[in-house]
């Protein structure tokens, strides 16, 4: 399983993953881990970039937040908090 935005203006007008991976956790019934790996490792894999990205490991390309969390399951919620921009 992997999930992404596929943004369009009809259908999916939403670019934010963590809005995904919320409505993942909340309407798939998917779990918080679920849900992360599927929006990293498994898209990245969806796209034959598994070898090179979409996990923190050594020798991997990674763009990455750090966010305050007392536990990785909080990440679909506060994560829909962080005003995204590119830097």
């Amino acid at each position: 399983m992997a999930l992404a935005t596929d943004f369009n203006p009809g259908t999916s007008p939403t670019w934010s993953m963590p809005m995904i991976m919320s409505l993942a956790c909340d309407q798939m019934k998917m779990t918080p881990a679920e849900a992360l790996t599927a929006a990293t490792l498994n898209s990245a894999c969806a796209l034959g970039l598994g070898e090179k990205t979409g996990s923190l490991e050594a020798g991997k390309q990674a763009d990455f937040i750090i966010a305050e969390a007392n536990d990785y399951r909080e990440l679909p919620i506060i994560l829909d908090r962080i005003s995204w921009s590119a830097r």
